[in-house]
Parts: structure tokens; sequence; C-alpha cells
């Protein structure tokens, strides 16, 4: 099984603001569709409020100790643990946040599709540190717009 976080970041390493995303960028998330579109997709219980329903085309597991979601499609586990291990089958599964299942999940993490939004905004939601060294790019695509932004891949190099 591949883990594979997806976030978008901007400059000032913001991922949140007040419980939302704190940009609206045509085409932004298009990449979050394509990438995620078919797989099993975690999300903690705040970002799994903050979309309001499970994610079409797509199995989202709500990662929650305090809240229990079960919808079609979508199931609640209370542990990243105990998701993984549920789902170990899986080909890939997504991590798509936030920022304490971006943190858990890091040292796990196979890949990262990280977008990076050329702009600071305001928020109080930060994607965690992490070790760029342990992994290599694998891909970049600049899109230009009001508010530019590029996409990248990376893959974990080898544990040894």
């Amino acid at each position: 099984m591949l883990i594979s976080i997806i976030v978008a970041v901007a400059r000032n390493n913001v991922i949140g603001a007040g419980g939302k995303l704190p940009w609206k960028i045509p085409g932004e998330q298009k990449r979050f569709r394509e990438l995620s579109l078919g797989k099993t997709v975690f999300m903690g219980r705040r970002t799994f409020e903050e979309i309001g329903k499970p994610l079409p085309g797509r199995f989202t597991v709500v990662i929650s100790r305090t809240k229990n979601f079960e919808f079609s499609n979508c199931t609640t586990m209370p542990s990243l643990q105990g998701a993984l291990e549920r789902f170990r089958d899986e080909e890939e599964i997504i991590i798509a946040g936030g920022a304490r299942l971006y943190r858990e999940a890091l040292p796990l993490a196979n890949r990262i599709y990280l977008t990076c939004i050329h702009r600071d905004f305001p928020g109080d939601v930060f994607f965690p540190e992490w070790d760029r060294e342990a992994f290599n790019l694998t891909y970049v695509q600049k899109v230009e717009g009001a508010i530019p932004y590029t996409y990248y891949t990376f893959v974990r190099k080898c544990r040894k």
C-alpha cells in the first residue's frame, strides 16, 4: 500500500483559516480530484465537517475519536493506525488533512502531492515541517493565473 499525502500550502505554510480553506483559486483543486478519484481518502473530522459530505467517486474514511460518520461510501475510524490496518489491501491511500492527520502520517508517507500557492494567506492552521531530504522531487507543473501555484510530487527515498 502506498500512503500519499495531498495538500495545498500557501507560501507562508498556511493550509486553513477558521475551519475553511483560505483561498478559492479556479482550477487549483483539479489535481486533488484527478489523484484521488476511485481511491480511499482519509481525513480528519474537522476537514470532513468543512466539506460536509463524503467525496463523490471516492471512499472517505474520517479519522475521529469523538464523532461517528456513516454514509454511503464513508466510514469513521478512531485512529490512523487502525484505518491503515483495515484498508491495508488498498493500492494507494490518500491523506487529505488536516494538520494533525498530516503530522501523524508524514513519517509513514511514501509520496507527497504538494501544491504551493505563490502567495501568503492569513490562517490558523499550518502544514507541519517535514524532511524534504527524505524525498526525491519527481514532478513539477507551474500554473499561471491571478494567483499562480505549482504542483509538485515528492517520492520517499529508499529507507535504510
